[in-house]
């Protein structure tokens, strides 16, 4: 299984789970929210095991913690993900969106010297500005959209870009979900669970993922986890 969106950082108890996702053998993209939570999560888990660990820097907490943009580009050297970054365009977040613009804008320049990274990408209310950016940086890596609900022609947009995608359970729970999932390409999507935002059973949640895939895929889900497999081994080559 892959889990390609969580905050281990935040679950309630980080070393009963990562010990339980080590046993399960699942691929997980380990995001934080500040470039200050980095080097603790990474401490988490094995450096070279099947945990790797993403720097991040949220979109809603720029507004509280706008001075990390210089830690977060001393330690970008350090891992070749991303996450979570992005925008936020929820009403909550109207003071910082400026602010966001700006430090989204610079980690993607940050990102384009590598070339590299992997970018696990947060765009709730901000799917065409998120997309804007990305198109002004061309060359700043693989963009994957987390829990991406945006329009169908911002979808038809992102596609064009190249983009991935990270699908949780909850966002094939409705029909709304299940018809943006459908168009999605099947070879650049993922699953994740946002844990512990979107649940504390990490395992479970895989499996919901998996098995509604499997469903709009039309196939098994033993052909699904093949094809999540392949996306990912092609992702990260």
């Amino acid at each position: 299984m892959i889990d390609f969106h969580c905050h281990l950082d935040l679950m309630k108890d980080r070393t009963r789970t990562v010990r339980e996702l080590e046993a399960a053998q699942v691929y997980v993209l380990s995001v934080t929210t500040v470039p200050r939570a980095f080097p603790k999560t990474s401490r988490l888990v094995e450096k070279d095991g099947r945990i790797r660990t993403a720097l991040g820097y949220h979109p809603q907490l720029i507004g509280e913690r706008p001075n990390e943009l210089p830690l977060f580009e001393r330690m970008l050297g350090e891992t070749r993900y991303v996450g979570e970054v992005g925008l936020d365009g929820g009403k909550d977040f109207e003071s910082s969106k400026e602010a966001q613009a700006k430090i989204f804008g610079k980690i993607l320049s940050f990102c384009r010297n590598d070339g590299s990274k992997i970018i696990s990408i947060h765009s709730r209310h901000a799917a065409d500005a998120v997309l804007d950016k990305i198109e002004e940086h061309p060359g700043c890596g693989i963009p994957v959209l987390h829990w991406f609900t945006g329009n169908r022609s911002e979808l038809e947009r992102a596609i064009k870009l190249g983009c991935w995608f990270s699908v949780g359970a909850p966002m094939l729970r409705s029909a709304k979900g299940k018809a943006a999932v459908s168009l999605m390409p099947r070879e650049r999507v993922l699953t994740e669970t946002d844990a512990p935002f979107a649940t504390n059973d990490i395992l479970s949640s895989l499996s919901k993922a998996t098995r509604g895939l499997s469903d709009i895929w039309r196939m098994d889900t033993v052909q699904a986890k093949s094809t999540l497999k392949s996306n990912l081994a092609r992702l990260v080559v």
